[in-house]
């Protein structure tokens, strides 16, 4: 969360991340599966933390996240399938959505996803724009 690549993508991380900030922040995701039923996950490749994700719940939608340390940007897709999986299939949810500030620009993978932007809102006054992944309709194939 100190590495200026991944702050570069949060606006809400405002200054250090310290250890102190690092417990309080494993605390409140640990109280979202607690509450909720579901929250991020730690990524931990080769036994090193790689960073974390998964889906969150926010203002009542399932909010994805992926954040991980430049080291591992090349894996992303692969967690992307399984959380993307795990949503539409065991957690039967309808859509998921995702935040990014208005900053990040590069948003022709996350369309071709099929995402779709959905709204602009704003969180910690800080806006973003909402960007929502409807749960594909299986074909039933002609008869």
């Amino acid at each position: 969360m100190n590495n200026q690549l991944v702050r570069r993508q949060m606006p809400l991380l405002r200054g250090d991340f310290s250890e102190n900030d690092c417990d309080k922040f494993i605390a409140a995701k640990e109280r979202l599966w607690t509450e909720h039923g579901y929250g991020p996950w730690a990524f931990v490749i080769n036994d090193q933390f790689a960073g974390w994700g998964g889906l969150q719940p926010e203002n009542g939608e399932a909010d994805l996240a992926l954040v991980l340390h430049p080291n591992y940007w090349g894996l992303g897709k692969v967690l992307y399938k399984e959380i993307i999986s795990r949503a539409f299939g065991e957690m039967g949810l309808n859509s998921i959505v995702v935040l990014f500030p208005p900053t990040r620009t590069r948003i022709k993978g996350l369309l071709r996803l099929g995402f779709k932007e959905d709204k602009e809102l704003e969180v910690g006054d800080e806006r973003f724009i909402r960007y929502r992944l409807e749960k594909p309709v299986k074909n039933e194939g002609k008869k």
